[in-house]
């Protein structure tokens, strides 16, 4: 399906040089990364515990920086733009509160996970030692589905906008950008992709500042946020917006666009907390800090979109009437605004064919980055989920590691194919994000509600999610039907038909979950020897062997860490003790004590005083947040009809560059400056290197110090 139109401005060659040429740069560097990391540091890639979940010790600015950059989708880039080119003002700051608050909630689940799972590797893993077999299929199949839309998301959006600028095959693009991502995870793992995630963060931040500089500062066509304002006015005119005040861009109240932002909230739920590429990332955070690293992230994260899109669509808008944009004397048309070639046509207008390389560039950042992230939450839940439940419970690490580096190969490939038949079809990045809560909102809330709500009950767990589909599904062929008379792709990807599924589906999800917890209250409980020890340790549960009791006791089934809240256990019905399961294979020693003791012992809970004060902590953020930034700020300006005027729209340019600037700092400068004992272990490591090449005496790596990255 080809969108281009005027867009084409580069060449084939450069596209395929961009995907495989820096993917290739980047491939090479993650593998020079990883071997400084297995040599100079007490980190090894070669065991399950470091390869998936960094031996959960990654610090908060490296985590916060991997949640921006794994949340800064194409669609962040592009669909933000496209809301501000479709919906005027608002479109910026509803996409970032939308995204936003999903990143400050799982702030609570991040600190369940290190009071109550310890030791999990996937959220699957977590209902499994709860609910048992049957939960955990229905949540590990809803995981498999949102890594898989969340990748066609990446990758097909990205695809589409390389082969628009460039004339290269979308379906090349498809096959490439996951196969050449694969290359550097499989090298290096879970911290690979942080790592991954932090030069992506730093390449993505220049891009957009030298885009917002040229938009508000340097560029001849606008140069000033006041230039901007009289051309906005001029497009209201030319290109007005229906259903907004006035028809204008300039006015916050846009019914179009606050029906979007719905779907975003409910979309944003499943995207997020059934992802488990952010599942990983509380998992591998510090215990301490975990929480406030997904606060960073969150506050980061908002300027992207926010700051983006306010620069390039509505620039986009502003310069549809300038000769040099791509599509003059038109503005875009429906199809290219659906495939987010707004603000890749404002780059274009600003830069010409230099503005298409860097925007090709800047995508590649994002949607590689986000991939990595996909690529190891998807071989997360393949080895642990899968291979480790279900086909070989005592397989070694190493083969652990081997299962993950295949799951990496296998998702890729699937991932390409499922992309290529998207496009075929004649689907884009636009329907994909407008219908994806449909498939898997109704298991979205369940599963923050199995970690935060201790009277959810195996019932409610499992059948919540599929009650809320089928309604979900209901909802939205039966409104696609009513509202348009048919049901195609681009009827059933109407904003208004869609949002009847996404919030079905999410709703039927929340409510059920509660009714069938309070209507069937019972929970699993196991007396199978290898089901027990497993989940006592996701759980961090600790049994000796002269430790005596029920298997209901020493079981890791929903009577454990949760309720450490006041829940008292179920009972079982078993009165003698079975025999222990048959250990695993002992883990090869490393030489890291870290990596040894997470691959052999049973991880302890957080302190509960300290998960007292993160949860208040997280708490009092998420309220803060919701009511300036979804409730107070953007209803105050919707229901007072307000029309931007010249003094208000400059300070809120202002506002949105000075937040990509405190994201700046978050993401690019904090993780360097708390990772400083990190790099000065690989100095002196690299250092000892070379003064044994030129003869002098190296002294042993780490005697000075410690840091982890």
């Amino acid at each position: 399906m080809s969108t281009g139109g005027g867009l084409e401005v580069l060449p084939s060659g450069v596209g395929y040089g961009i995907v495989i040429g820096i993917g290739g740069v980047f491939a090479v560097l993650m593998l020079g990364i990883t071997w400084l990391q297995n040599r100079y540091t007490r980190f090894s890639t070669k065991q399950a515990e470091e390869f998936n979940t960094a031996s959960r010790s990654v610090k908060p600015g490296l985590i916060a920086a991997g949640i921006v950059s794994s949340w800064t989708w194409s669609a962040t880039l592009l669909t933000s733009s496209t809301f501000a080119y479709s919906y005027g003002v608002c479109g910026p700051m509803w996409y970032g509160a939308m995204g936003t608050f999903q990143i400050l909630l799982f702030a609570l689940i991040a600190i369940k996970i290190k009071a109550n799972a310890p030791g999990a590797h996937t959220f699957p893993e977590i209902v499994l030692a709860r609910h048992g077999k049957v939960a955990h299929l229905t949540y590990l199949f809803n995981g498999l589905a949102t890594n898989m839309l969340v990748g066609a998301c990446l990758v097909l959006g990205g695809s589409q906008v390389v082969a628009a600028l460039t004339g290269m095959s979308v379906y090349a693009a498809c096959f490439l950008i996951p196969i050449v991502v694969g290359a550097y995870v499989i090298a290096g793992g879970l911290r690979s992709t942080f790592i991954a995630d932090y030069v992506h963060t730093v390449v993505l931040f220049v891009a957009i500042f030298v885009l917002g500089f040229l938009m508000y500062a340097t560029s001849d066509l606008v140069g000033s946020p006041g230039r901007l304002y009289e051309l906005l006015l001029e497009a209201s005119r030319t290109m007005p917006i229906p259903g907004n005040v006035d028809e204008s861009y300039l006015s916050f109240r846009s019914v179009d666009g606050l029906v979007f932002a719905i779907d975003l909230f409910a979309a944003g739920f499943s995207t997020v907390w059934l992802d488990q590429a952010y599942w990983q990332r509380a998992i591998a955070s510090k215990p301490e800090t975990s929480v406030r690293a997904y606060l960073l992230g969150g506050v980061a994260w908002y300027g992207i979109p926010f700051g983006f899109a306010t620069a390039m669509g509505l620039g986009c808008a502003a310069l549809t009437g300038n000769t040099r944009f791509p599509t003059f004397p038109n503005p875009l048309s429906a199809e290219q605004n659906a495939a987010g070639l707004s603000s890749p046509a404002t780059a274009i207008t600003l830069l010409g064919t230099g503005g298409a390389v860097l925007m090709l560039v800047l995508l590649f950042m994002a949607v590689t980055s986000s991939t990595s992230a996909e690529l190891i939450a998807v071989s997360s839940l393949l080895t642990f989920d899968v291979y480790k439940t279900y086909i070989k419970p005592d397989a070694p690490s190493s083969q652990l590691v081997r299962i993950s580096h295949y799951g990496i190969i296998l998702y890729a490939l699937v991932l390409a194919a499922f992309c290529s038949i998207l496009n075929a079809v004649g689907l884009n990045l636009t329907w994909l994000l407008t219908i994806l809560a449909i498939i898997v909102g109704g298991a979205s809330i369940p599963v923050g509600l199995i970690l935060l709500w201790k009277r959810m009950s195996t019932v409610a767990a499992v059948a919540s999610p599929w009650i809320g589909l089928v309604c979900g599904l209901i909802a939205w062929f039966v409104t696609t039907w009513k509202r348009s008379g048919s049901i195609t792709v681009t009827t059933s990807g109407n904003t208004i038909n869609a949002v009847a599924g996404n919030v079905t589906s999410w709703g039927v999800g929340l409510i059920m979950a509660v009714v069938l917890s309070l209507a069937f209250p019972a929970k699993y409980s196991s007396t199978d020897a290898r089901h027990i020890a497993r989940s006592n340790k996701i759980q961090g549960i600790s049994v000796h062997p002269s430790a005596t009791g029920t298997p209901a006791e020493a079981s890791g089934t929903p009577n454990s860490p949760a309720d450490k809240d006041g829940e008292k256990p179920t009972s079982s019905p078993a009165t003698e003790e079975p025999r222990p399961a048959p250990e695993p294979e002992a883990p090869i020693p490393t030489g890291n004590e870290i990596v040894d003791f997470l691959e052999a012992q049973t991880m302890q809970p957080m302190d509960p005083a300290e998960v007292a004060k993160a949860e208040r902590l997280a708490i009092a953020a998420n309220l803060v947040f919701f009511c300036f930034a979804i409730i107070l700020v953007p209803f105050t300006l919707f229901g007072t009809r307000y029309i931007y005027g010249p003094r208000f729209f400059t300070g809120w340019v202002v506002v949105s560059f000075l937040w990509v600037w405190t994201s700046m700092t978050i993401c690019v400068i904090y993780p360097v400056v708390e990772s400083t004992g990190a790099l000065g272990e690989v100095a002196r490591g690299l250092w000892g290197d070379l003064r044994v090449l030129v003869g002098g005496r190296k002294g042993r790596v780490g005697e000075e110090g410690e840091g982890s990255a």
